[in-house]
């Protein structure tokens, strides 16, 4: 049986593309070359549209059915941040899932391990956040994923979810994926808050187009400045308070993609 990695709507395109092409070589050489260059065109505009799948599946929307939403924060943990959105999460009894970067889960390990404690899931964000990583080299990318996996099984946990830097995807990343058996999981609701530096009515963006199943995107590192601290966590407060005034809840990622983000394994030694 094939898997569902093996066979993805691009490698169909481009073999529809090139027949497509050489039959019309006999009606008219001139005309021959677009079916090729659309699909050129579509791959190039493919990888800043990761919820089509094009090249990968990817989940980019919850499938539970339920009147619900999953709250996901990206690129931490952060030693400022981190612990007071913890508390916060806590106040409103919200379980989230982190995808965390590797060299920051490296230096602030103590984080992690509160993440965990606290029943939160954690995904694999690479290992640096190169925000240019899907136009490396395949060897590249493969060691950003696969380094961060090595490092978080030092806490006992596998992640089964990857979230690409920016939510980009390329032709690569599914056979990587695929090697380290995960799933890639982007996000169906933004702020567009560019890693906390506009959080100006973050909540009000959020609110105003959120729906069942959604899987929200936000993030733990700190903004530009301290003194902004407050203003963010309000912010996400108010969209904790917002959703529940939606008659939503607020539930882990893992019920609404209805699919596992995390395992427990032995803890690798320090």
């Amino acid at each position: 049986m094939k898997n569902r990695f093996d066979i993805s709507p691009a490698f169909i395109s481009g073999i529809g593309a090139f027949a497509l092409s050489a039959v019309i070589l006999f009606i008219d050489p001139i005309w021959s070359i677009l079916p090729l260059a659309i699909f050129i065109l579509t791959c190039l505009i493919a990888p800043f549209f990761p919820g089509t799948g094009f090249f990968l599946p990817v989940i980019s929307h919850g499938s539970s059915g339920r009147q619900a939403v999953a709250i996901t924060f990206d690129d931490g943990p952060d030693p400022l941040t981190t612990p007071l959105l913890l508390q916060l999460l806590s106040r409103y009894d919200v379980k989230a899932t982190f995808f965390v970067v590797g060299a920051k889960a490296k230096k602030y390990p103590h984080l992690i391990k509160e993440i965990l404690s606290l029943g939160h899931c954690i995904g694999n964000h690479t290992f640096t956040h190169d925000v240019m990583i899907m136009l490396k080299s395949k060897k590249r990318l493969e060691q950003e994923i696969a380094s961060t996996q090595i490092l978080l099984k030092q806490f006992g946990i596998i992640p089964h979810a990857f979230r690409p830097p920016a939510g980009i995807v390329n032709p690569r990343l599914g056979p990587i994926l695929k090697k380290q058996k995960m799933l890639c999981v982007n996000y169906s609701c933004r702020g567009l808050d560019a890693g906390n530096r506009r959080i100006t009515n973050l909540s009000e963006k959020i609110l105003n187009k959120i729906r069942k199943d959604d899987i929200i995107l936000l993030h733990d590192v700190h903004p530009p400045k301290d003194s902004h601290i407050p203003e963010w966590l309000k912010e996400i407060e108010g969209i904790l308070i917002g959703i529940q005034k939606k008659g939503l809840g607020a539930l882990p990622l893992s019920e609404i993609i209805g699919k596992p983000v995390m395992r427990s394994t032995e803890p690798e030694p320090a």
